[in-house]
């Protein structure tokens, strides 16, 4: 990944003046103020770390959604705009142009170097993301982190530790979180559910239909109603070799057409409706509890 800084294009004989022609020229995106890539390069969050922490100074260490994303954990990608960093110790937070850094202790256990970068290990960025965060978004990066092998004890061993700011939502995000979702968005499909007070569902439930297997993102067995949630990064799993969406989508209708046929309500929704619980509730209720 080339990432460059100002004071790297001027060792490089590159005034401000010619700095200026390149990012017309698109021969450089500007990543931050200071910071450039390559223009052949997607300007993502890693090159606003990457030519941000050398400007901070020592012990700041990445943590909550800078950590998260490095973690490969689903967020808000709005909130990454800033690079999130916590210094040890006591003190208000700040929140500048490119930085949001927090102040709060922060033990030696809680932090792991990876590729030369200093960030908060997998339980505390989860614990973190749990009382900063919304909680629809904290359930998902809880329930990743579940699935990349976090253990509960870890996530538990940092709630209790914890008597900070937002811990009870954080709280709440770690009885809700379940490793068993495989996407954020039934992630945060989930939270909606529990927020409109629907009956709970089953998750990743199979149904075996004329010998064939199938299984549902949720279910409601004793209600024959079944869950779906679509998103695109979903289709794009299923394809097998040599098929098209298109394959994929007729697939889809064929296996719910199987189901309805067995007697089961199927429902399918998208993040719209996810993240808009008038919407989700508007979908699920009549199946829940109609009389079919």
């Amino acid at each position: 990944m080339s990432v460059r800084l100002t004071r790297d294009l001027n060792a490089e004989g590159f005034g401000s003046g010619a700095i200026r022609r390149m990012v017309r020229d698109e021969q450089l995106t500007r990543i931050r103020r200071g910071g450039f890539a390559s223009s052949d390069q997607v300007a993502n969050h890693r090159q606003l770390i990457d030519t941000t922490i050398p400007r901070l100074g020592p012990g700041n260490v990445l943590s909550h959604n800078s950590a998260a994303w490095l973690h490969g954990l689903p967020g808000d990608n709005r909130k990454l705009a800033r690079v999130t960093v916590t210094k040890p110790g006591k003190g208000g937070n700040s929140i500048g142009p490119y930085v949001h850094r927090y102040r709060t202790p922060l033990p030696d256990d809680d932090i792991e170097v990876v590729d030369g970068l200093a960030r908060t290990v997998l339980a505390r960025t989860v614990a973190d993301i749990g009382r900063c965060s919304e909680l629809g978004f904290a359930v998902a990066a809880a329930d990743a982190a579940l699935r990349r092998g976090m253990s509960r004890d870890d996530l538990d061993l940092q709630l209790q530790a914890s008597r900070r700011h937002g811990i009870r939502r954080a709280r709440t995000m770690a009885e809700l979180a379940d490793a068993r979702s495989e996407s954020a968005g039934e992630s945060l499909s989930r939270v909606t559910i529990w927020r409109l007070g629907l009956p709970t569902p089953e998750l990743q439930y199979e149904i075996v239909v004329q010998g064939i297997h199938y299984r549902a993102d949720f279910a409601w067995p004793d209600l024959r109603v079944l869950g779906e949630f679509d998103g695109k990064v979903k289709y794009g799993a299923l394809l097998r070799p040599g098929e098209t969406a298109d394959d994929v989508v007729m697939r889809e209708k064929r296996r719910e057409a199987a189901l309805r046929a067995a007697g089961w309500w199927v429902v399918r929704w998208t993040y719209k409706e996810a993240f808009r619980p008038t919407l989700l509730e508007g979908l699920l209720r009549p199946a829940l509890f109609s009389t079919h």
